[in-house]
C-alpha cells in the first residue's frame, strides 16, 4: 500500500479539540500506515461548524441534492468556518504527534475548479488536482489536512464538497483506498431498516438508490465520489463510521462495519 485517502467529517468531527478521542485516534493510525511508507492525505468537512455559524450570524441554511447553497455572503463564513476546522484539526493531530500541514485548495493551486451553477452559486464541482504540493510535504515528513475550498479561473473562492475533493484526489493520486468516515457505520439499502446494511454496493447499485431515492441528502455527494473515484483511478473505497475508535485503522482491517463500494 501507497497511498490512503481519509475523509473525515460529520458528526465524527462534533469535538476539535485536543482531547478528542476521535483526531487523537486518527493521529496514532495515520501515523502507523507513514512508519510503513504510505503516503497519507486528511480531508475535511466542516457541515455542522458552517451550520452553527450562519445561524449565529442569521443566516439560513440551504440544501439543494445534498449541496449546500453558497451565495457570495454565506461563501465569506464558509471560508471562516472551514479555515477555523482546518486550524483546530492540524493542532490537535500535531498535539498527539503527527507532523502535520494543513491547506485549502487555493495553497500551490492544489485544487481548481468551476461553479456547478444555480441555484448552488459558489460551489464547486470535483475538482482538478495539481498534487505538487502534496508530494512535497510528503517527502518533507509532514502529513497534508486538506480543507475543500478550491479556486476558479478568476482565483474566486468555491465551497467544494469535501466527499467530492476526497474522490478527486484518490483518484489524482491513484489511491490504494479511500476512505470515507462519517457518522454512520454503513450505507443502507433502505434508510428507513437498519438491517438493511450493505458490505458491498456496486456503481450500479449506486445509480439505481439514486433514481430511487434510497440515497438521499449528504449521501448523494458521497457515493457519486466514491464511484467517480473509483472509475477514476482509485482501487479500493471504504466507508465507516469516524467516531469508531481508531476508525481508520479498524475500516482498513475490515475489523469494524464497512461497506465497500466495487466496480
Amino acid at each position: 500500500m501507497n497511498c490512503v485517502v481519509v475523509k473525515i467529517g460529520g458528526h465524527a468531527l462534533d469535538s476539535l479539540a485536543p482531547s478528542s478521542p476521535v483526531l487523537i485516534d486518527l493521529a496514532h493510525d495515520v501515523a502507523d500506515l507513514r512508519e510503513r511508507g504510505v503516503n497519507v492525505v486528511v480531508v475535511h468537512g466542516g457541515g455542522p461548524q458552517i451550520a452553527e455559524l450562519l445561524s449565529r450570524v442569521g443566516i439560513e441554511s440551504k440544501f439543494h441534492d445534498g449541496l449546500r447553497i453558497t451565495d457570495v455572503e454565506t461563501m465569506h463564513y464558509v471560508l471562516m468556518a472551514l479555515s477555523d476546522v482546518n486550524v483546530r484539526i492540524v493542532a490537535a493531530l500535531n498535539d498527539a504527534g503527527l507532523a502535520s500541514v494543513g491547506l485549502c485548495g487555493a495553497d500551490a493551486s492544489l485544487l481548481r475548479s468551476e461553479s456547478v451553477g444555480e441555484p448552488h452559486d459558489r460551489v464547486g464541482d470535483a475538482p482538478l488536482v495539481d498534487r505538487t504540493i502534496l508530494d512535497a510535504l510528503w517527502s518533507a515528513g509532514f502529513t497534508p489536512v486538506v480543507n475543500p475550498v478550491a479556486t476558479d479561473k478568476d482565483a474566486e473562492a468555491l465551497n467544494c464538497n469535501a466527499d467530492a475533493v476526497a474522490g478527486a484526489l484518490a483518484a489524482e493520486l491513484s489511491a490504494d483506498v479511500l476512505v470515507l468516515l462519517s457518522d454512520i457505520d454503513q450505507l443502507l439499502a433502505n434508510v428507513e431498516d437498519p438491517k438493511s446494511a450493505m458490505a458491498t454496493v456496486s456503481g450500479d447499485e449506486i445509480e439505481a438508490m439514486q433514481r430511487s431515492g434510497a440515497a438521499r441528502d449528504g449521501m448523494t455527494p458521497k457515493l457519486a465520489a466514491a464511484r467517480d473515484a473509483l472509475h477514476g483511478g482509485a482501487e479500493r473505497i471504504l466507508l465507516a463510521n469516524g467516531t469508531r475508535a481508531h476508525a481508520l485503522r479498524e475500516a482498513l482491517a475490515r475489523s469494524i462495519p464497512t461497506t465497500e463500494v466495487v466496480r
